[in-house]
């Protein structure tokens, strides 16, 4: 009869770890994706308050480490998971699935004060290897350059380095700064600065450049005109179990409500076109 009641207690204790593993959804990465990721915490948890969402925005590297690791349900990037990581994800057991919840824009933004209004691709890398240095290069004003750029942890970095950079090196001089927030309060209080932020973080503080003489925009972005654009993903270890709380929150970017919240905050429905 004792066994029998110790058996029942940790049986007991046992469901409740599981129910409340259930209940818990932890998420870490990209601080570019991290505004949907909370967005949509919040409007979950209101839903479904025994629910506890926890959302970190450590980078996108750190989101896909995160996951491999097992320290996290959801890791969040603003880049596709490399194959480095994903091969290492694979030996630890963990099998990544990519869902991409969003499109976004990279604005190339500068001080309000700044004249210039178009950027071409190829002067922008030229700024940033330090091939251009002043504005009156470029059509501005006699001002030096002060070049911003995201952290070499960040997926919009990654980005940046890919459909800008084209893989050359950036300047000795760039200035580099952990965050989207960061980035754009840099550029505010510089005159001569010049940085890279999403879409969803641009605001009246900062003016976003045309690029190749497009604006930056969802439109431009959905139609495939802006230059320097791309998905936004969230990564689970493999696809989540129908039904559960992970399955109803990383699905949320389908329905009319998340397309909804995702628009508020400046970022694009991948179902909206």
């Amino acid at each position: 009869m004792k066994i029998s009641r110790i058996i029942l207690v940790a049986l007991i204790a046992l469901f409740s770890v599981l129910l409340s593993a259930q209940d818990k959804i932890v998420i870490d990465g990209s601080t570019t994706v991290g505004p949907i990721a909370k967005a949509f915490a919040e409007y979950y948890m209101q839903l479904n308050p025994k629910v506890n969402i926890t959302v970190s925005e450590s980078g996108s590297g750190n989101g896909a480490k995160s996951l491999m690791n097992k320290t996290c349900d959801i890791g969040t990037l603003s880049r596709f998971m490399k194959d480095k990581e994903f091969s290492a994800a694979v030996d630890n057991g963990i099998m990544p699935v990519a869902h991409v919840v969003a499109l976004d824009g990279i604005a190339v933004v500068i001080n309000p004060a700044n004249s210039v209004k178009n950027l071409s691709v190829e002067q922008i890398k030229d700024i940033y290897t330090g091939k251009v240095t002043n504005w009156k290069e470029v059509g501005g004003p006699n001002e030096k350059i002060v070049v911003i750029s995201r952290d070499t942890n960040s997926g919009t970095y990654e980005t940046f380095e890919s459909l800008v950079m084209k893989k050359e090196k950036m300047n000795d001089k760039v200035e580099y700064v952990g965050s989207n927030g960061a980035a754009r309060q840099r550029v505010q209080s510089t005159k001569g600065a010049i940085g890279y932020i999403g879409l969803g973080f641009l605001d009246k503080t900062v003016k976003a450049v045309n690029v190749n003489n497009i604006e930056a925009s969802p439109e431009t972005v959905v139609s495939g005109k802006y230059p320097i654009a791309r998905p936004l993903y969230m990564f689970t270890n493999q696809y989540p179990k129908m039904g559960s709380h992970l399955y109803s929150y990383i699905t949320l970017y389908l329905s009319p409500k998340g397309q909804e919240i995702i628009e508020s905050i400046g970022f694009i429905p991948v179902t909206k076109y």
